[in-house]
């Protein structure tokens, strides 16, 4: 299966001088929108080999891996949330 990319997003990683680090990633509510299913997308964030032009050091693509009984179990935990 081929892989969906967001298009519309930027993820720049920042490091600390205490050796933390953190992703900032940037996502165009539109593109993210279209992927949803069941109101839910999972993401995978990876790293580029070489950060882009604008500074970009980490890419966005759907996350196909869905577990046996997907939908049951989003079903069940909608259920029981209190709001």
């Amino acid at each position: 299966m081929e892989k969906q990319y967001v298009n519309g997003c930027k993820i720049v990683k920042k490091e600390f001088d205490n050796g933390g680090s953190v992703l900032n990633c940037y996502f165009k509510l539109e593109d993210i929108q279209e992927m949803s299913e069941n109101g839910w997308v999972n993401l995978t964030i990876a790293k580029r080999r070489e950060p882009s032009d604008n500074g970009a050091t980490h890419y966005a693509y759907k996350n196909e891996f869905k577990p046996k009984n997907f939908d049951e179990k989003l079903q069940k935990e909608d259920e029981i949330l209190p709001f």
